[in-house]
């Protein structure tokens, strides 16, 4: 057991950024307003389970179609790349949204919201430079943000109203930027020694 205070940190750092559940909350509420009700718990849940499963089963995954960690990590700097300019600039590259009452707390709010493709390349890349139980701890400090963060979203978009919101996603969105460039160059390194 390798616990790491800077490692915890930093993956936490990174996971909240790819997820931004607070950028995201316009959506949170909008689905709220659809659906009549979201069961914060059940999604938190969900969503930590999947991000779980997938940092374990996701090498193997990569294993029985040939693919190294490395390379997916320089694939996932990518992704993580992307979504950080759709956070900066304000634009959208892709947002898939469907909204069935019985489900929505599953589908789309814990995948692929919350625990989506950006979230899931961005463990496996973790994987590739941290200790597996500071990237589990970090899940799991996440996870209870998100439950936190949807239990409160109508409070807290009215505190920090829609500029507030913005001006996060802006700031993660260059902190995201500068680590998908990091990622891009420890894991490029590795490729061709």
């Amino acid at each position: 057991m390798q616990f790491n205070f800077k490692e915890i940190f930093t993956v936490f750092m990174v996971l909240f950024a790819v997820i931004d559940i607070v950028g995201n909350i316009p959506i949170v509420i909008d689905l709220r307003k659809k659906v009549g009700h979201i069961q914060s718990e059940k999604a938190s849940i969900i969503a930590g389970v999947i991000m779980i499963l997938f940092l374990f089963l996701g090498k193997s995954i990569l294993n029985l179609i040939g693919i190294d960690v490395s390379s997916f990590a320089v694939a996932g700097s990518f992704i993580l790349f992307f979504i950080a300019l759709e956070m900066i600039l304000g634009i959208t590259l892709y947002r898939h949204e469907e909204n069935n009452p019985m489900t929505a707390s599953v589908f789309p709010l814990a995948f692929p919201l919350i625990a989506g493709p950006g979230s899931l390349t961005t463990l496996l890349s973790l994987r590739a430079e941290f200790h597996l139980e500071n990237i589990i701890i970090s899940i799991i400090l996440n996870v209870i943000v998100i439950f936190i963060v949807l239990k409160t979203s109508t409070k807290i978009e009215r505190f920090l109203g829609p500029n507030g919101i913005n001006i996060i996603r802006k700031v993660f969105g260059v902190i995201l930027l500068a680590i998908a460039i990091k990622l891009f160059t420890h894991n490029i390194k590795i490729l061709f020694i």
